[in-house]
C-alpha cells in the first residue's frame, strides 16, 4: 500500500513555505493586498509560486503562457523563471484585477517580460500560430473552460514542454458524489480527458488544491 500525503496543518504549511524559496517583499505585499479581496481564494499559494519558478527554469522556458492572471502572483513567479529574453503571454478578462498585477509586475521588475491580453482566453490562444513554440504553460481560470484551453495549449507546446494545471482536486469535491456544481463536473471531465491523452505524461500532485503536471511528447 502506498503512503498517503501528510495532512497539511497551518504550522506544517508555514514550515514548508519557509524552507522553500520564501516570498519576497513584493510577493508578500501582493498576497496581503489580494487577501483583502472577496476573491482572495483565487490566488495561488506561495509554495505554488516557488514551484512555478523552478519548473519554468527547468524547461529553460523562452515562451510561456498563463491562462488566468488575477492579481499577478503566478505571472511574477513564471516571469522570474524565464530565460534571458523570454516572454510570458498572460490571458485574462479583468482590467480591475490585472491593474493590480501591473503594479506588482513593475515592483518585481518583470513588466518588460509580460504581454497581457484582456480578452477571452480562447480567442487569444486561437490567434497564436499553430507551430509548437510554447515551452511552459499555467492554466488557472474558469474551470468549465479547462478542456478547451488544454487543447489549444497542448497542440502548440513543444516536445519537452510542460503544462501545469491548478485546482484539479476542487477541495476534495472531485470524489464527492454529492458535489455536482458545473466547476466540479468540468474538472472531473478534464481530469479524465488528460489521463488518457497520449500526447503527454502526467502527474497529479497534492500541492494546495491539486496540480497536474504534464510533459509534452
Amino acid at each position: 500500500m502506498s503512503r498517503q500525503s501528510l495532512q497539511m496543518t497551518p504550522a506544517l504549511h508555514q514550515y514548508l513555505v519557509a524552507h522553500g524559496t520564501p516570498p519576497d517583499d513584493v510577493q508578500r505585499d501582493l498576497m496581503n493586498e489580494t487577501g483583502l479581496m472577496a476573491e482572495a481564494s483565487m490566488q495561488i499559494a506561495p509554495e505554488q509560486g516557488a514551484f512555478l519558478t523552478v519548473l519554468t527554469k527547468l524547461v529553460n522556458a523562452k515562451f510561456a503562457v498563463e491562462v488566468g492572471t488575477f492579481t499577478g502572483y503566478s505571472s511574477i513567479s513564471i516571469a522570474r523563471g524565464l530565460t534571458e529574453g523570454g516572454r510570458l503571454l498572460c490571458c485574462d478578462v479583468s482590467e480591475e484585477w490585472t491593474d493590480i498585477a501591473r503594479r506588482y509586475w513593475d515592483r518585481a521588475g518583470v513588466t518588460d517580460r509580460i504581454d497581457l491580453k484582456i480578452a477571452p482566453a480562447l480567442d487569444t490562444l486561437r490567434a497564436l500560430p499553430m507551430e509548437r513554440t510554447i515551452d511552459f504553460s499555467f492554466i488557472d481560470a474558469d474551470k468549465t473552460g479547462y478542456s478547451e484551453y488544454w487543447e489549444e495549449i497542448v497542440t502548440r507546446t513543444r516536445p519537452g514542454g510542460v503544462i501545469v494545471v491548478d485546482n484539479v482536486l476542487q477541495n476534495g469535491r472531485v470524489i464527492d458524489p454529492q458535489s455536482d456544481s458545473p466547476s466540479v463536473q468540468a474538472i472531473r471531465e478534464f481530469n479524465t480527458r488528460v489521463r488518457v491523452d497520449d500526447r503527454v505524461d502526467i502527474a497529479m500532485i497534492p500541492v494546495a488544491d491539486g496540480l497536474t503536471i504534464a510533459f509534452r511528447h
